[in-house]
């Protein structure tokens, strides 16, 4: 029996009914350690026999490609690929499948969230409530705010249409400029530099830069608007993390809000753990809603690789 390989952390903890479509269709379901990120080592052992392959953000090496024999579709559950040898998987041939827009309402609004906790300084007030004191933190109004936005995708243009019903005057960054459709007339795309200039919120919703090197380093930060409010739940290489940390501590930015970092969990708590910096454990697409409209999707996409390849074999 073919199989198909299981490695997003919210599939292996607790496996929908949206996978029994694969095992309707004759496939064996192989899967990795529960709720837990596989090493190489894990996937070189897993991945040999699977033809298939169901795959969440952990990184993929061009050695587990050379190991996996069989293979000739990988679908992930989110629209990343960041995290694969692109390179060594057009070289043989196996496909790549995302679920595009799957997870956009569920990392929307974590991002919204992030923007209110930090702008009410939420975290500060309810940690002191919870130490027994009362402290009043005054915090900043989304209202009348200029909010930038950095990537003008599914997920973009959600968190434009909230910020622009809250009040907020929206500036938007994408090279590609997508039409914008009833948000045209309150949102207006500027260069980069502009936004982070003019922006007191800015929001990232971007791929990787094709250098791959951060967009937001030491010398943007220092462009940026003094208490500046910066949300990432896109990916941790747009930012220099040590730069974020040297701007907090010198208060140029005001609040770092993030989703992802560069190692998961984080070592490192000097980021993490600082007062004025927001965390969460890679949580934007991990709703119901969203983990459902993934799996359908990449589960629909291993199919229409591995069902047409099956009959004509």
């Amino acid at each position: 029996m073919d199989r198909v390989l299981i490695t997003p952390r919210s599939l292996t903890s607790s496996p929908p009914p949206a996978l029994a479509r694969l095992e309707k269709a004759g496939f064996e379901l192989v899967f990795s350690a529960p709720g837990k990120i596989p090493d190489e080592n894990e996937l070189l052992r897993l991945v040999p026999d699977c033809v298939g392959w169901l795959a969440g953000v952990e990184p993929v090496s061009e050695r587990v490609i050379a190991a996996a024999r069989r293979l000739r579709v990988i679908s992930r559950n989110g629209s990343g690929v960041d995290s694969l040898p692109m390179a060594a998987l057009e070289a043989r041939g196996i496909a790549v499948e995302r679920a595009l827009g799957a997870n956009a309402t569920g990392v929307a609004e974590l991002a919204c969230a992030m923007m209110l906790a930090a702008s009410r300084r939420l975290l500060e007030t309810a940690e002191g409530v919870r130490a027994s004191g009362w402290p009043r933190l005054r915090g900043r109004e989304v209202e009348g705010t200029a909010v930038g936005i950095v990537g003008m995708g599914a997920i973009g243009r959600r968190v434009a249409s909230v910020m622009v019903a809250m009040g907020a005057e929206v500036l938007a960054y994408d090279p590609m400029e997508p039409a914008l459709g009833a948000l045209a007339a309150r949102v207006r795309y500027v260069p980069l530099e502009e936004l982070l200039r003019a922006a007191g919120i800015v929001t990232l919703h971007c791929p990787m830069t094709s250098s791959g090197l951060p967009m937001i380093d030491a010398a943007i930060l220092e462009e940026m608007r003094p208490g500046a409010i910066l949300v990432n739940t896109a990916r941790a290489g747009l930012i220099d993390e040590a730069a974020v940390i040297a701007a907090l501590e010198a208060e140029k930015l005001g609040c770092y809000a993030t989703d992802v970092f560069a190692e998961e969990p984080p070592r490192d708590k000097r980021l993490s753990a600082h007062p004025r910096v927001i965390a969460t454990s890679h949580i934007g697409g991990f709703t119901d809603g969203s983990v459902t409209r993934a799996t359908e999707a990449a589960v629909e996409n291993l199919l229409k690789h591995l069902a047409v390849q099956n009959a004509s074999a």
